[in-house]
Order: structure tokens, then sequence, then C-alpha cells
């Protein structure tokens, strides 16, 4: 167990210094005002209608770093700040949730396997662990017999969680691909504020590398506690 909390520590840490460094590159670029004076979400629906897409709303919701895109009622929310301010961060993000709505509209493969794993990721990220954690103890009782199946089931869960996390990393570079091409093409920005939506997009992408890793390395874990104790 030691092992595992020291891995998870460390992961938690990576973690914090990403999210410390987005942070803190939002705010810089935050401070880059953009010279034709749109708000995010008239970047958002500017993309949204150059790309043929009427039938999606842009809609504020409180918070910070609070911006998706809901293709249930094909929303594209985005936090106080990135709806009405006017700078290369909001304009960043703004059309990188745009991005998701694009990908929605175009059938992206990629965002369709992972709508459908939300419901069974919803599921296994709470129960996995619970079930690796008593099949271990049942195991330990019964020479891992039936507690060792249920240790597995618990292992198949969590992997299906963690396939979840590898495949949002497509999804999630896609969208930035896709705004950062909108941005470009359609000349939405200058040299500066450009740069600065695009290192945003790339630190806000790497949150995601992060977290596959961190669920990976814990898959990893369980799995050798599950099979390694079993030799």
């Amino acid at each position: 167990m030691l092992g595992y909390y020291v891995l998870i520590g460390l992961i938690a840490l990576v973690s914090f210094a990403v999210s410390s460094k987005l942070k803190s590159k939002f705010e810089e670029y935050s401070h880059i005002h953009l010279q034709n004076g749109m708000s995010g979400a008239e970047i958002a629906t500017q993309m949204l209608h150059d790309n043929g897409i009427y039938d999606v709303q842009v809609i504020s919701v409180e918070g910070q770093l609070t911006d998706h895109y809901n293709p249930a009622n094909k929303t594209v929310n985005l936090s106080e700040a990135v709806y009405s301010q006017r700078n290369a961060a909001a304009a960043a993000v703004a059309a990188h949730e745009c991005g998701h709505a694009v990908q929605h509209a175009k059938a992206y493969s990629m965002l369709q396997l992972r709508s459908q794993l939300v419901p069974i990721v919803n599921v296994s990220s709470t129960l996995s662990q619970w079930l690796i954690f008593g099949g271990l103890i049942l195991g330990a009782a019964a020479h891992f017999g039936f507690g060792f199946y249920i240790a597995v089931i618990g292992l198949m869960l969590m992997a299906v969680a963690t396939l979840f996390s590898f495949i949002t990393l497509p999804v999630e570079y896609d969208a930035s691909n896709r705004a950062l091409a909108w941005l470009k093409n359609k000349n939405m920005l200058s040299s500066e504020e450009y740069a600065g939506a695009e290192d945003a997009l790339k630190w806000a992408a790497r949150t995601y590398v992060v977290a596959a890793i961190g669920a990976l390395a814990s898959l990893l874990y369980w799995a050798l506690q599950v099979f390694g104790d079993r030799r």
C-alpha cells in the first residue's frame, strides 16, 4: 500500500504543478485584449455559424474553468469570465468548446465512443476500487476463489475508466486543433493573440495527459496486487 500512496502522491504533485501552470497561463493571456473587440460568447457564436451550426446555444455558467460542451442539449457552456471577456484566453476556451460542437456535428468517431462510455464510467469510477478492495479481502480468506473474481471485475471496471481517459486525449487535442485552425484561417486574432491562445490550449491539454497517466498507473498497480498475490 505504501508504494501506491507514493505513486498517487507523485502523480497528484505533477497534476497540481500542471494545473497551477495552466491557471497562470490563462491569467497571463487574459491580459492580452483582442483587437477585434469580440467576447468569448461572440467568438463561439461566430465559429459555430462559420461551421454551419445554428442549433447549438452558447450560454453562461457559474464557476471558473467550468467551460464544456453538452451534446445532450447542444449547448456550449462558457464560464462567466470566458463568456463576457474579450481576451486571448477567453477566445481560446470559447473556440475549443465549439471545437467539440463541430466534432458532434461531424460525427467525430472518438467523441461518439467517449459519449457511449460515459454511463459506464459514471458507475465504474465509483465501484471499481471498492470491488478490488473487497475482492482482495475475500481472496485473502478464501485462497483467491470468489474474492479473486470480484477483484478482477473491479479491475475490468477500472480499465474502462482508464480507457475513457485515453480516449479523451484525441478528443481534446482534436477540438483544440479545430479551434486554432479556425482562429487562424478566419484571421480572428493577431499574431500575439494567437500565440497566447495556442499556448493556453497546449497547457489545458496537458492536464488530460497527466490524468490519463495517473489512471493507467493506478490500474497497473492494482493489477499487480490482484494477479501478483495470486502467485
